[in-house]
């Protein structure tokens, strides 16, 4: 095995970073996405490019690679979190599930066509599944489209497939191992993988809101970023230990973060790092392109860009028509899909590391990423004009039905009956797996680990009834949850009052079902250390005993359990809206942050009438790490700013979208160059003498203005009729490169 040198690994990186930070610099002149620049940069350090110094072994890029899909992946998981999964919807999941198992087949036949064995046709379906984040988003803002109607369903259709690629990474783990495509052997991985996601995010949940509460006040950046740092490395090597992959461990501690309402304090500390590694990683990626693969299989890469541009398009807009989605959002949809990215080199990175994957498939993928790369802002363009030739070539009969379904789709009603049952099953099901899941695990980990270590501690029998009490003390709150309905007193009210209408089988199917499942966890208990007949007697006996003596107890302490859950997994959604922060009476303390298409940006507090337009009080505004506490008439609002204000639930959420609108211009998207800046125009500026609606700012400079000063400290009111003078003042936001030519 190739050992590792301290010294040359120092070398590598000198190079890879140096190499990266000029491929950065090129690729953003050219206007090109900067993985590509890394990718071109991993190639020039790679053994096969010979006029520059190149890295020292495959070692050291296995190295870098393993440690920069870590941190990618954990940042990704950032971004991503279980509850934006939960609600993006059925329509994001159906089309997703559309287009994976639809390329993932099409990968397979073009495998086999091109006489690949089957595990390698396997992961070239997989890999031609997903579609890459990062370069859509880069696409799109440069495009100026992030405001289009298909955009959010695009993002939402990303999440999932975020998901379904770890889910891929699981189960084409376990058919590499085990060398063969057994769908008991798929069906055990994915129980096991949702076993693992369901336990760590219950428990990072219920854990870490509650520790970043609490030590809140001594939680520095410098410990924050040491800890959330720590915790990815800690969940990879957990997940490792759980039999599956290091990225794996990376992305679950990611996505519970990104639950916490310190997730975005988390994601500005871990940016660098994010940067830094995901350079790297993209880096290794390019060194493991061989120029003379590339020209042997210049064929099949052709080929396989042309399957996932193609079947991306047709898959993509089948899922979302048959999620009920008008044909123009569709077809946009679908042709912004058009490429591969990211999870595509961790899945190849995947079969390099196991040993399963042809080594000239490696090359080939980052060939398909490269092209498809460069096609996807054309194919996003070229989106409305195809959609206008099928509308000209369709059959108006289909064109009336594909519309008529979406419409239908849409304004499905669903009476009142219904939507509470619909309510009660899904709060059942999603009870039934997280109280089952973490009853599992604490039987799990008594039967390893407390069963044992009371047996060698008390003598004879009483250890191991110890072990059983402590045991059944524990999970009783849990068992008692799954016992019991969940059903609301309101809804049991509704549904009495339609019980002429409505069949009670669904609840005596749920109460049925209930009893058996945490009968089985009650066995599962006092299975090891007593006879069947015995574990059986005991747990009727006990469970009796739960229902009719300790019923009050049990359920007083698992309220107080669901009530601390709840209150972490909605923290983040709690402090903007204000409802965690109740005051008095019905007075709340919500924080919301400032958008760039906020009605009243740049105008004085006092100008914008807050009290008097919606009825709240400012109390705070936190502008990057300066806090102002009760600011004065004359502080201005600002984008990005986090203002804190008193008011009823009815005005916060009145006021939220107009605070929280995000404009055309938007900062944040990670466009880079786009800041908000101030600056003098002079006598020679196209703007001295034009009243602001003919300046055209937006069209023409892309930027958005904020606010005008003239003279010390005094800021100008704008409307249309505002002309601009020589010595004006203005606070804008845009590309400085661009509003150069405003000076």
């Amino acid at each position: 095995m190739e050992t590792v040198s301290i010294e040359s690994l120092i070398n590598d990186l000198a190079l890879i970073l140096v190499l990266g930070a000029v491929a950065t610099v090129v690729f953003k002149k050219l206007k090109q996405p900067v993985v590509l620049g890394y990718i071109v940069a991993g190639f020039i350090a790679s053994p096969h490019f010979s006029l520059f110094p190149s890295v020292a072994g495959e070692a050291n890029i296995e190295f870098w690679a393993q440690i920069g899909i870590i941190v990618l992946l954990f940042s990704l998981g950032l971004e991503f979190s279980f509850k934006k999964l939960l609600g993006v919807g059925g329509s994001a999941v159906l089309t997703a599930l559309i287009i994976v198992f639809g390329m993932m087949g099409l990968g397979v036949m073009v495998g086999e066509y091109l006489d690949f064995a089957a595990v390698d046709s396997l992961f070239l379906g997989g890999m031609i599944s997903m579609s890459s984040t990062t370069i859509i988003l880069k696409a799109l803002t440069d495009l100026n489209m992030r405001q289009r109607r298909f955009v959010p369903m695009t993002f939402a259709v990303l999440i999932v497939e975020d998901l379904f690629a770890v889910v891929l990474m699981v189960v084409l783990s376990s058919i590499a191992i085990n060398k063969t495509v057994k769908s008991d052997e798929m069906v055990r991985s994915i129980l096991k993988l949702s076993f693992f996601l369901i336990t760590w995010f219950t428990v990072g949940a219920f854990v870490l809101p509650t520790v970043f509460k609490r030590f809140k006040r001594i939680i520095t950046d410098e410990t924050m970023l040491i800890l959330s740092m720590g915790l990815c490395f800690l969940m990879a090597v957990f997940s490792v230990a759980s039999g599956f992959s290091l990225a794996l461990g990376a992305f679950v501690m990611g996505s519970i973060l990104a639950g916490t309402v310190e997730a975005e304090r988390i994601e500005r500390l871990v940016g660098p790092i994010k940067d830094l590694f995901g350079a790297v990683f993209f880096i290794s990626v390019g060194m493991m392109v061989d120029p003379a693969v590339i020209w042997q299989y210049a064929g099949t890469i052709a080929l396989l860009s042309a399957v996932v541009i193609v079947g991306m398009i047709v898959f993509g807009t089948t899922g979302m028509l048959a999620a009920g989605q008008p044909l123009k959002l569709a077809v946009e949809s679908g042709f912004a899909l058009t490429q591969i990215g990211e999870f595509s080199f961790i899945i190849a990175s995947l079969g390099m590391s196991l040993g399963v994957l042809q080594e000239s498939i490696y090359p080939i993928i980052v060939s398909v990423s490269v092209i498809t790369t460069f096609t996807t802002p054309f194919f996003i363009k070229s989106a409305v004009p195809c959609y206008n030739v099928l509308v000209r070539v369709l059959p108006k009969s289909w064109t009336r039905l594909l519309n008529g379904y979406s419409r239908d789709a849409e304004a499905v009603e669903v009476s009142a009956t219904r939507r509470t049952w619909k309510t009660i099953v899904k709060r059942y099901v999603v009870r039934l797996i997280i109280y089952s899941v973490v009853t599992v695990a604490l039987v799990l980990l008594s039967h390893t680990y407390l069963m044992p270590l009371l047996e060698r501690a008390l003598p004879g029998h009483w250890g191991r009834l110890a072990g059983v009490a402590v045991t059944l003390a524990i999970v009783a709150p849990f068992i008692f949850a799954i016992m019991m309905p969940s059903i609301k007193r309101h809804e049991r009210d509704m549904l009495l009052a339609s019980a002429g209408k409505v069949s009670y089988v669904p609840m005596v199917a749920m109460s049925i079902f209930s009893f058996l499942v945490s009968s089985g966890l009650m066995v599962s208990i006092l299975y090891g250390p007593y006879s069947t007949l015995t574990a059986i007697i005991a747990t009727i006996v006990l469970m009796l005993v739960m229902v009719l003596l300790m019923s009050p107890v049990l359920r007083k302490r698992m309220q107080r359990i669901e009530n601390q859950f709840i209150r972490n997994i909605n923290e983040r959604e709690d402090r903007r809206t204000g409802r965690a922060n109740n005051l008095v009476n019905d007075l709340h303390l919500a924080y919301m942050t400032v958008g760039y298409g906020c009605p009243f940006v740049g105008e004085k507090l006092r100008n914008a009438n807050l009290r008097q337009r919606h009825g709240v009080n400012v109390v705070s505004i936190q502008r990057g790490g300066t806090l102002h506490r009760v600011p004065g008439g004359e502080m201005r609002i600002f984008p990005g700013d986090v203002v804190g204000v008193i008011g009823t639930d009815e005005q916060i959420m009145a006021l939220l979208p107009l605070v929280e609108a995000t404009g055309t211009v938007d900062a944040g998207t990670g466009s880079v160059g786009t800041r908000f800046t101030h600056f003098s125009i002079g006598e020679q500026s196209p703007l001295v003498g034009k009243m602001l609606h003919r300046a055209h700012l937006r069209e023409d400079y892309q930027a958005l203005l904020v606010a005008v000063e003239r003279g010390s400290d005094n800021f100008v009111p704008l409307d249309n009729e505002f002309t601009f003078q020589a010595g004006d003042m203005l606070w804008i936001v845009g590309d400085p490169k661009r509003l150069e030519k405003l000076k």
